[in-house]
């Protein structure tokens, strides 16, 4: 999951991963040459605008810019207006001494910034964390899947076995997901009933993790030595590999000293990574005959189940789900109205149960979750170095990147690019309604390739992108199967939103 080579979740299409008899989805292609008619003007040729300063102290001050004189929104809404221009050069975090090349090109708009999925053109070999890349010692000494270029001969093995993994235990995903977040919304309920407000994230980070134990591996976590601490040993881990692009908050010389200048030594969470591990070994006994078919041995693929669930799509369930809730809450009661007509309305008309064609009858309920990861993609920065001499268009200009060169791509400018999305920094209900909506879908940007397209083994889309729409679309339902309204406070966390419901009004 979303974290999906960018941070994507670890699908290939809900037609090819939960055939007809589970979903009557028909993908909207549209191809990316395909050109809006703002464009049909020629381009005049531009040299990228920006520098990255002098060696060691450009790159410290551009860090200390993006962490905590301006923010990263400010950092690259300032620089588009300096240079005139959505694609420039600039340096990346963390810069030294963990990142030996902090040298960026970023592209801001949802036009330059697909160029970023072209493996023809990029590179993604460990590229998926930036400009840095994380020990080894952090997977069992292997270069995950997340890491690996198309190019590589073991990309191809270790895709189709998510691939294989994803399609296995698709008959299981609905139901457990069904008993896993009504054992949330129990013990939210409980918690508003006596202390009148109720925490998200940290009960949703234990569905999350729960929900995909039991629904991909067949194995309930409370009931094995790992227990409870699934999610605190995952938080753990991740945050080795991530902390020098994070800030915890602490004092700003404090937190970029400990963060961002040297890494953070492995052996430190060693043995809450063995607990993951053993836990996930016991778990996929039957997963290891397709790996061993596959080529791949037992340790290697049980690190890459492990990374994939864990990081990827645990990740992107843990930013997601309570960016979603934000959203969702603040669009108000008139919205939620809407959502829970349409929901109860089709899940009875399905005999009363949730089912993939129910799901696919709910415009609305579809279009909230892609506005959702329009608005707050879970991952938010893509990477790619030039293969070659490119040409990268904006909508203003062209311009020549250099071959080896580091490209990169802040998701957030892209998809709310005002060329092309109306009203592009609101949350807007229902701009995924309809055909002229569906057609908006392309720009849909978050699992490191257009929403309209599919993860093969011949690119670095989010091999779980539509069991990561899926499971989405199932929390929007059950959600408002069960309560017609609610509000939340919103704070904020490392990674994302943090989220206390203030008032949740029962069906």
């Amino acid at each position: 999951m979303a974290l999906t080579s960018s941070f994507s979740l670890a699908l290939p299409s809900l037609h090819q991963q939960f055939p007809s008899k589970y979903s009557t989805f028909r993908p909207i292609i549209v191809s990316l040459s395909e050109k809006p008619t703002m464009e049909a003007t020629k381009l005049p040729t531009r040299t990228i605008p920006g520098d990255y300063g002098l060696p060691g102290i450009g790159p410290w001050k551009d860090r200390l810019d993006y962490f905590y004189n301006q923010g990263k929104n400010e950092f690259f809404e300032s620089r588009v207006v300096k240079y005139k221009s959505t694609v420039f050069r600039t340096n990346m975090p963390p810069g030294p001494f963990i990142a030996s090349n902090p040298n960026v090109i970023v592209l801001l708009d949802g036009k330059s910034f697909p160029v970023l999925f072209d493996v023809s053109k990029v590179e993604k070999k460990d590229v998926f964390t930036g400009t840095y890349m994380p020990s080894t010692e952090l997977t069992g000494g292997y270069r995950v899947l997340s890491y690996l270029d198309p190019s590589e001969p073991n990309h191809e093995k270790l895709k189709n076995l998510m691939f294989f993994l994803l399609s296995s235990r698709r008959d299981h995903v609905i139901p457990k997901f069904h008993e896993t977040y009504t054992e949330l919304f129990e013990t939210l309920d409980k918690e508003m009933a006596e202390k009148g407000t109720a925490g998200f994230n940290s009960g949703s980070d234990q569905a999350a993790f729960n929900f995909l134990a039991r629904s991909l591996f067949g194995a309930n976590p409370v009931e094995t030595k790992l227990g409870a601490d699934g999610p605190t040993l995952i938080g753990k881990w991740v945050l080795f590999q991530l902390h020098p692009v994070l800030t915890l908050g602490l004092p700003k010389f404090l937190d970029d000293l400990i963060l961002h200048t040297f890494r953070l030594p492995p052996f430190l969470v060693k043995k809450d990574y063995q607990r993951l591990y053993d836990f996930f070994y016991t778990s996929s006994a039957n997963l290891f005959v397709e790996a061993e078919k596959l080529g791949i041995s037992k340790e290697e693929a049980c690190h890459n189940f492990l990374f994939a669930t864990c990081f990827n799509s645990f990740g992107g369930m843990k930013i997601f789900f309570p960016n979603m809730m934000k959203s969702i809450a603040k669009a108000g009661v008139y919205l939620h109205t809407r959502l829970a007509n349409e929901i109860r309305s089709e899940v009875k008309a399905a005999g009363g149960k949730i089912t993939m064609s129910a799901m696919e009858k709910m415009p609305l309920m579809k279009s909230v979750v892609y506005e959702a990861l329009r608005v707050d993609p879970p991952v938010a920065s893509q990477y790619g170095r030039a293969k070659q001499d490119l040409k990268i268009e904006s909508h203003d200009a062209v311009f020549e990147v250099k071959k080896g060169e580091m490209l990169f791509g802040y998701q957030p400018f892209a998809t709310k690019d005002p060329k092309i999305f109306d009203r592009p920094e609101e949350f807007v209900a229902d701009r995924f309604v309809g055909e002229e909506g569906e057609k908006l879908l392309k720009y849909v940007l978050w699992s490191n390739g257009p929403e309209t397209e599919s993860p093969t083994v011949g690119n670095k889309q989010c091999a779980g992108k539509d069991f990561v729409v899926m499971v989405s679309r199932l929390f929007v339902t059950e959600l408002f199967l069960r309560y017609n309204t609610f509000n939340v406070d919103v704070g904020t966390s490392a990674l994302g939103s943090s989220i206390t419901i203030t008032s949740l009004k029962k069906a």
